[in-house]
């Protein structure tokens, strides 16, 4: 028996097609802004900073901004999807068709994790040839990036259904998914900070993410992986549940 409905496998397929079919811009730029950051950061920092025993800098690096990319682009993708329906006003095709807020909610999800891993692929692909790279723990790095993905691409669905235009979604990217990012350890270790600003990275979801991931590199991270890894799928059981209740709700559709 299919328990997959062809309207759920056509939405996936649309928001999956909706960026390869601009893989220049969705795919290949975020790939080139991280193999900047690479050669910036690596070159300016390589031999003056010390992480872990035995990593170099630039090996810290690459798993940070592979991270950083999956997260940037699972986001954008389903954000400027859903705002982009509703300023052409194309999303009522969506609204129309007989899927469960479920199946909306997965089709969005999936598209963006798709596209989010891709990109990180990709920066990893690029960036793995200027250092030595180790494989400490595979399953932590497939297991960090897919839900790092999914709740990434949960809070672009958040996103884009509250924005009205593309101004409150821009806000959104760059006071919370921004700052989120940059300040999560992806450049350095949060070991190397003052008391205060050490106890305010604990605060962010996004610095769990990272470190859990990097953690299946290396074998060594700022924080227990174990530890990260509840904190973080109980993050995105708590933004699942709330994007499904917006999708629920009449705001949804008023919006």
């Amino acid at each position: 028996m299919n328990f997959i409905s062809s309207g759920f496998r056509t939405l996936v397929y649309k928001e999956t097609l909706r960026f390869w079919k601009v893989a220049t811009q969705t795919v290949a730029a975020p790939i080139l802004t991280a193999m900047l950051y690479l050669l910036i950061f690596g070159h300016v920092l390589e031999g003056r900073v010390q992480v872990y025993e035995g990593v170099s800098y630039t090996s810290f690096l690459i798993p940070g901004l592979v991270m950083m990319s999956v997260l940037q682009n699972a986001f954008a993708n389903s954000s400027s999807s859903l705002i982009q329906s509703k300023i052409t006003g194309n999303l009522v095709f969506v609204l129309l068709t007989p899927l469960s807020h479920w199946e909306i909610f997965s089709a969005y999800v999936i598209a963006a994790m798709v596209r989010g891993l891709a990109v990180g692929l990709g920066v990893f692909a690029v960036t793995a040839w200027f250092a030595h790279m180790s494989f400490s723990a595979p399953l932590w790095i497939a297991a960090f990036a897919l839900l790092g993905a999914a709740i990434l691409g949960t809070m672009g669905l958040i996103a884009g259904i509250w924005a009205e235009k593309f101004d409150q979604l821009a806000a959104f990217q760059n006071f919370l998914i921004m700052p989120l990012t940059f300040l999560s350890g992806v450049f350095y270790s949060i070991n190397s900070l003052p008391p205060f600003w050490f106890t305010v990275s604990h605060l962010n979801p996004f610095f769990y993410m990272i470190d859990g991931f990097r953690y299946g590199f290396f074998g060594q991270s700022d924080t227990n992986p174990w530890a990260s890894l509840a904190i973080v799928s109980g993050f995105l059981v708590v933004l699942s549940l709330a994007a499904l209740r917006m999708l629920r709700s009449s705001y949804w559709q008023r919006h």
